[in-house]
């Protein structure tokens, strides 16, 4: 039982660290709070549904490799959007971004409901999604292996887009000194747009998995994990991957054991115990850099 728990929360982590670095890279990075971004998991979600109910003609297996890309390429385009028309007049208005994002997500909600419908709508999945694997004794689900593989790819890639490519290098030097990088000739405004796209695309991928982790789909599907997410950001520290990436495991382990090992409903509360602890210990989060 202790396995197969762990294997469920890996799972969620997974989901966890799709949507909760991008809003560590965008908040950390760029100093925007982006309430909206749940808006861009859940149109992922609705990009792959979409997908996968539209190619009927092509095998399941396949199909779903093509609703998550899908699904990214929504989540990068919606983020890129958004950045472009609407936040990058506001960058420095933390109130006005604040609104903002406030009211994009619920315009993104309604628009998404309107749609689609707000009932949840189930994504077709490949029949090995529901069998299992055995790892020391237990099931494991293979839709719970494939999320954390997923994320564990995403996670990789995202540290080696930072760390080892030029437009990666020019977002954390736009960071730290945007005049300085604009006088040596570099458009810093397009890397912020990247950044954006980025974080979209991470949601939107983290959407279509959503839909397997939980049997569906709904506009609501992002906003509900959002609180959630926000948590993992705080604890891991603002513009740290790999501490949203340690966060996110911590958060969701610790939900699934309390939840099933203590009482079910008491997981939520003591993730939010979990961050008192950590903003009384550590403010700057794990992994965070100190603002001192």
């Amino acid at each position: 039982t202790f396995v197969l728990l762990t294997a469920s929360g890996l799972g969620l982590a997974g989901l966890y660290f799709l949507l909760a670095s991008g809003l560590s890279l965008i908040f950390g990075l760029m100093s925007v709070l982006n309430l909206a971004h749940g808006v861009f998991f859940a149109a992922g979600g609705f990009g792959a549904w979409f997908t996968m109910d539209r190619l009927d003609a092509v095998p399941v297996g396949l199909r779903f490799v093509i609703a998550v890309v899908v699904a990214g390429l929504v989540g990068a385009v919606a983020g890129a959007l958004v950045e472009r028309g609407l936040v990058r007049r506001l960058y420095g208005q933390h109130l006005e971004q604040i609104l903002l994002t406030i009211g994009l997500g619920m315009a993104g909600v309604a628009l998404l409901g309107g749609w689609f419908d707000y009932d949840a709508r189930l994504l077709e999945q490949p029949a090995w999604f529901g069998d299992t694997t055995t790892i020391l004794g237990a099931n494991v689900p293979n839709s719970r292996l494939l999320i954390l593989a997923v994320a564990i790819v995403m996670f990789v890639g995202l540290l080696l887009f930072l760390n080892r490519t030029r437009h990666g290098l020019i977002i954390r030097a736009g960071v730290e000194n945007a005049a300085m990088v604009r006088a040596l000739g570099i458009d810093v405004a397009r890397s912020f747009t990247i950044v954006f796209a980025l974080g979209g695309l991470l949601a939107g991928v983290g959407g279509a998995l959503g839909a397997v982790y939980y049997n569906g789909v709904h506009p609501n599907l992002g906003t509900t994990q959002l609180i959630f997410a926000f948590i993992v950001v705080v604890i891991g520290g603002l513009g740290s991957v790999p501490g949203t990436a340690v966060a996110a495991a911590l958060v969701a382990l610790t939900q699934v054991y309390v939840n099933n090992y203590v009482s079910t409903g008491l997981g939520s509360i003591s993730v939010v115990a979990l961050l008192a602890v950590v903003l009384l210990v550590r403010p700057q989060g794990l992994l965070g850099r100190s603002m001192a």
